[in-house]
């Protein structure tokens, strides 16, 4: 084998790679999407530096996966009870190339921190009444 078929064997075997990594994000976001509970969403925990991912609500908790990963180990975990919504607004001039269209970026706190979390509307609502009808803080057992 010369020296041009190590390249060619090396570039092949990097093309590869590059699309298995590929196939199994979109073999994961694929799979995310059929579970219940979950909706398209973008993260900022910083002004002007947003992540794409999904949401996924569990049963005491909201968390945030990366769009692009492979690991299905959430990147972010909100617990309930110490979720704050501080309001919505439309996104700004800049953020509207980032987001989704259509989205509204919904203010939120945990834990004294404050985030943005940008989503539909229909998701937007169905936030609100998932934290709002989670059990008071110590009051009562969560099931």
């Amino acid at each position: 084998m010369g020296d041009l078929g190590i390249v060619f064997a090396v570039l092949a075997g990097a093309l590869l790679l590059v699309f298995l990594f590929l196939g199994a994000m979109a073999v994961r976001r694929f799979q995310l999407r059929r579970e219940l509970g979950t909706f398209d969403a973008s993260l900022s925990t910083r002004p002007g530096h947003w992540t794409m991912g999904i949401c996924r609500y569990q049963e005491d908790s909201l968390e945030f996966l990366r769009l692009f990963s492979v690991s299905w180990v959430p990147a972010k975990t909100y617990v309930r009870s110490d979720l704050t919504i501080l309001g919505w607004r439309e996104p700004g001039e800049f953020e509207r190339a980032r987001l989704l269209p259509g989205s509204v970026v919904v203010q939120l706190q945990f834990r004294g921190e404050d985030f943005n979390v940008a989503m539909k509307y229909g998701a937007y609502n169905g936030l609100s009444a998932w934290i709002e009808a989670g059990p008071a803080v110590g009051v009562g057992i969560w099931r």
